[in-house]
């Protein structure tokens, strides 16, 4: 009998893609919005509460990753099974009866 040859797989291949511990998609949308409503209003007060906003989410965002690395794409899958899904049955499925 042959013995089975391991192949060794990248590590980079099976991690989720993470920036900064933190969901790329995620990371990369707080930064966005915090970023939007921070060079709207010009204001060094506006600029100061952005940063802390989005330290708290990044914070939040690398907690949430620590827990679960995919746990944003399982709450969205999540989201979408529906609550309740009633038996149907067609004239074609196979008889429960067994005739011997």
């Amino acid at each position: 009998m042959e013995e089975l040859t391991p192949i060794p797989l990248q590590r980079a291949l099976l991690r989720p893609d993470h920036m900064m511990g933190c969901e790329r998609e995620l990371f990369l949308l707080s930064g966005i919005i915090v970023a939007l409503l921070t060079l709207v209003s010009f204001d060094w007060v506006a600029a100061v509460a952005g940063g802390l906003i989005w330290i708290c989410t990044l914070w939040s965002l690398r907690r949430m990753a620590k827990t679960d690395p995919l746990m944003s794409k399982v709450y969205i899958r999540h989201i979408r099974y529906a609550p309740y899904y009633p038996a149907r049955s067609t004239p074609f499925a196979p008889s429960s009866r067994h005739d011997r």
